[in-house]
């Protein structure tokens, strides 16, 4: 499609994207994630990708003419009540209210999703065949059994279809048949399709059985009664078992080649934004490094599900003192081997864990948008804004003098 013909995306379509993209309904119940500020209605023509709603964002967009930010921190995640141009903040949101540049956010949804913060990390350091660390759990479903004459169980299963039922992965309209015998008697008052009031019916029927997600119950019972030729149909909804869905908070993974754990931190300090703190490790230098385990921005918390995961190194940021070091005792104490153990830990900085995400959500929008025969232009800012500037490194770590710890 040449440049003149393309048609141009509006803010509410490319949110539209997003939101598909990361769901707002899988972020943490703390987090403030989505639009921020923008018109539905403005047209999208540059989207500028960052990690940080800071002033240096702002500059690169307004001076790029960029239409939107999608940021991953949010700028409000804490509840206000001013966004008055007195604060940082407020002097951020109207500086690009004025400049017609709409924000968007995508947090602990981006970190959770497919091709997300975590999917884009471990793929950034070489891992293959990953999975959830922590899985959130497949969305709740309802199976709808309907009975319904044969002749009209095809325009039942269209019409429950397009309510959202029977949709199964890359399939739709996802429908199980099978036939037998139905038996009525319609008392006085009743108006059947079927048979005579006092009089005993019997009918060949179909038993329809369709999936729909739990939030759209009434709506596909709704579209069922709509669409059944009897005035009382006879139907079930069952609420089917949760389990664990595809995505979730980490991943874990292996390495396509085993390495030592010093040859595989120098692979993370070379594949990720260099940072001011660089790259820490803890551990066994020489240790055979093949399970993997990471999650973008701080992971700390995790530290109960890396172990359970069985990994030989964990990936992470924002590693406190007394965590790690309780890990890596309790790690070497349940070794009995009294030298470090896995899991080992890579500590990198908070924005170098989570900047490779844009990269992909920068094209996967790109492609999702040519897709529907519209098109943006974006660009993944190269802004450090990590806000340490500078490690002042000891002249010798294993030097000490009197009343200075080693």
């Amino acid at each position: 499609m040449n440049d003149h013909q393309s048609v141009r995306a509006s803010l509410a379509d490319v949110v539209r994207i997003l939101d598909a993209a990361y769901p707002p309904a899988t972020a943490e119940s703390w987090d403030a994630v989505g639009l921020v500020t923008g018109d539905p209605a403005q047209p999208v023509r540059k989207v500028l990708f960052a990690v940080d709603p800071v002033a240096e964002v702002a500059d690169e967009a307004i001076a790029w003419g960029a239409d939107l930010i999608v940021v991953h921190h949010p700028v409000l995640l804490r509840a206000v009540h001013s966004i008055a141009a007195t604060t940082f903040k407020g002097a951020l949101v109207h500086r690009l209210v004025r400049a017609g540049v709409a924000l968007y956010a995508a947090h602990t949804n981006a970190d959770a999703a497919h091709n997300g913060v975590a999917d884009a990390l471990a793929g950034m350091i070489g891992l293959v065949e990953l999975s959830p660390l922590v899985a959130l759990p497949a969305e709740a479903l309802d199976k709808h059994v309907v009975m319904v004459p044969v002749a009209a169980a095809d325009h039942l299963v269209d019409a429950l279809s397009r309510a959202g039922a029977g949709a199964i992965g890359a399939y739709t309209r996802c429908a199980w048949r099978t036939t037998g015998e139905g038996t009525f008697t319609p008392s006085v008052g009743a108006r059947p399709t079927v048979g005579q009031v006092g009089q005993v019916s019997t009918v060949v029927e179909a038993r329809v059985e369709m999936v729909a997600p739990r939030r759209l119950r009434a709506a596909v019972v709704a579209a069922m009664r709509a669409a059944h030729p009897y005035e009382e149909p006879a139907f079930d909804v069952l609420e089917l078992a949760r389990w664990d869905g595809p995505t979730g908070t980490g991943r874990v993974g292996r390495l396509v080649e085993p390495m030592t754990l010093l040859a595989f931190a120098q692979r993370v300090a070379r594949v990720l934004p260099a940072t001011a703190q660089g790259v820490r490790v803890a551990g066994d230098l020489d240790a055979r490094i093949d399970r993997v385990a990471v999650v973008g921005g701080s992971g700390d918390s995790l530290f109960d599900a890396v172990r359970g995961a069985g990994v030989d190194a964990y990936v992470t940021a924002d590693l406190r003192h007394h965590p790690t070091s309780e890990l890596r005792e309790r790690a070497v104490f349940e070794a009995g081997v009294g030298r470090p153990s896995p899991p080992y830990l890579v500590d990198v900085a908070h924005f170098a864990s989570e900047w490779p995400w844009l990269e992909r959500a920068a094209a996967d929008l790109a492609t999702t948008l040519t897709a529907t025969g519209t098109t943006v232009e974006t660009r993944v800012s190269v802004l450090r804004t990590d806000p340490w500037t500078a490690q002042v490194p000891s002249p010798d770590p294993t030097a000490h003098s009197e009343g200075h710890p080693l």
